[in-house]
């Protein structure tokens, strides 16, 4: 494969996909780090097991607002971009009625069974033993409860401004406003000593996130029937006459399937609370922070990727879907990998930020093992995003089905005997079935892979340029702060160094406006 940068990136719409990727890399990279000054608060704030109690609560509200979501966070950003792509402007908000209305009668259900089953809930905790704040946790999920309708509604209706190729609203009202209100409204809850309002503090702000999402959704539609779409598909795209059972019947197996997604991220929580107590759910929700971190750089750049994804699917153009996803998979290990290699040599080190007792050796094991594991699904980039943008929906709801049977069960079978070390096991072999299945089906179904030149030199930089001067750093050093110091002095100046060098290999000239990259190339 040639350099991205060269005329068939161009002819592709690289350079608006990498251009948008830019603007969520870094509203993500703001939101990852909130997030982690978020769960460093509530664990150091807390103590162990009333943060366990806060972390467990939130997972379970974060399972419920997806299943309240019913799958719309694809449905709308793919049928949106199918009707854009064959310029049906009139029948943007009929599709928008069909699904937003479901989606808030969906959550105000999941709401209100939420809000009535918490006391059974935390009776479970009971049932294992871990009555002591039983009652916390109930108090919490009821809490909780009251703010769901906002944050499915929220989701649904940014996804819906990405399906009209416009990614500055998910970035700055999911990834910016709402993060940064989340961490100030719980830094003077935690500074005044009140532990009632936490769960209030953190889902509070998902109220203004609904305000502003419906103002966006209003500006881009009117902006889009103002400036319909430039070009005309070559391909026609069929758009069935019946436009809501088609919508349900692509979305649905999504839905399915995203709470599955959820359910591998945040079910771990959930039975390491029930099977080992709070306190130990703190433990493993700090050990495994990193990897929410390193999956928003991927969710940033998906959500870039996939309109035009779905465009160029839609047209049935293989070689443009082949370059768009070998380039982003690039980028993607570009992003990733260097994080979980330094996470995984300075466990000590990372571990230590969240305060005294959650950096022991046990939990440095679980960071290494999930580290290797994430390696891994950040080398086959979004493969489920283009099973599902293919149209393989129910093969996506399979795979991601398979998953979470290997992690629950693989969870009850090795947490009693190894702890939270059990959990992790789970997780990495459930995240290897869900991203290596399906390489394999796609490859046979779509003819598509993401392993190209490109993805190939991304994994070489980081290799060499941050794995071998970490271990290093860690041999000589030790693995605390000075070691960490030490392999980023050396480590981030060579590898930023070997993007720019390597930067038509790795189709990051297409972060750039052409006239620009021309008048670089002359120059040099």
């Amino acid at each position: 494969m040639v350099g991205p940068a060269a005329g068939t990136g161009r002819q592709v719409g690289l350079g608006g996909v990498a251009r948008g990727g830019v603007l969520n890399l870094a509203a993500a990279g703001f939101s990852g780090l909130a997030g982690l000054a978020i769960t460093t608060l509530v664990a150091r704030g807390l103590g162990h097991a009333q943060a366990g109690v806060f972390f467990s609560a939130t997972s379970a509200f974060l399972l419920a607002q997806m299943l309240a979501k019913l799958g719309t966070d694809t449905g709308l950003v793919y049928w949106l971009a199918r009707l854009r792509a064959v310029r049906r402007f009139d029948l943007l908000h009929r599709l928008l009625r069909r699904a937003l209305l479901p989606v808030l009668a969906a959550s105000v259900l999941a709401a209100a069974v939420l809000f009535t089953a918490a006391p059974y809930l935390a009776h479970l905790s009971v049932l294992a033993g871990r009555h002591a704040h039983a009652g916390d946790f109930a108090r919490q999920l009821r809490v909780l409860a009251l703010f769901l309708p906002a944050a499915a509604l929220s989701d649904a209706l940014l996804s819906a401004t990405r399906g009209y190729r416009t990614m500055r609203p998910t970035a700055l009202v999911d990834k910016v406003i709402r993060p940064s209100l989340q961490l100030a409204v719980l830094l003077v809850v935690l500074l005044s000593t009140s532990t009632t309002l936490d769960s209030v503090a953190w889902a509070g702000p998902y109220v203004v996130s609904v305000v502003l999402a419906a103002w966006f959704l209003s500006t881009v539609d009117h902006a889009a029937r103002r400036r319909p779409v430039p070009g005309r598909s070559t391909v026609d795209v069929v758009v069935p006459e019946r436009l809501g059972p088609a919508f349900w019947r692509f979305t649905a197996p999504r839905a399915l399937s995203s709470i599955a997604q959820v359910a591998l991220q945040r079910l771990d929580v959930l039975l390491v609370a029930g099977m080992l107590g709070f306190p130990a759910a703190a433990l493993y929700t700090v050990a495994t922070r990193f990897i929410v971190v390193g999956q928003l750089g991927n969710q940033a750049i998906g959500s870039a990727v996939q309109p035009r994804l779905a465009e160029l699917l839609a047209r049935r153009d293989t070689a443009a879907v082949r370059l768009l996803y070998q380039t982003s998979t690039a980028w993607v290990v570009l992003l990733t990998w260097p994080m979980y290699l330094l996470v995984a040599v300075f466990a000590p080190a990372y571990l230590g930020v969240f305060g005294a007792g959650y950096a022991g050796t046990g939990t440095a094991l679980v960071v290494a093992v999930l580290c290797g594991a994430m390696l891994v699904a950040g080398a086959c980039g979004m493969v489920d995003m283009v099973l599902t943008m293919g149209g393989r929906t129910t093969w996506n709801l399979a795979n991601v089905a398979l998953a979470l049977t290997v992690n629950v069960g693989l969870d009850l079978l090795l947490i009693p005997p190894l702890g939270i070390m059990g959990a992790a096991l789970g997780w990495a072999a459930a995240l290897l079935v869900k991203n290596l299945v399906p390489v394999v089906q796609i490859a046979v179904a779509l003819r598509l892979h993401p392993f190209g030149r490109a993805t190939g030199y991304a994994a070489l930089l980081g290799a060499g340029c941050v794995a071998v001067p970490a271990i290093c750093a860690r041999v000589l050093l030790g693995p605390g702060l000075v070691g960490l110091a030490a392999a980023l002095a050396v480590a981030v100046p060579a590898y930023a160094t070997a993007c720019v060098l390597a930067r038509d290999r790795l189709g990051l000239t297409d972060l750039l406006p052409r006239r620009i990259v021309e008048r670089f190339r002359h120059a040099h």
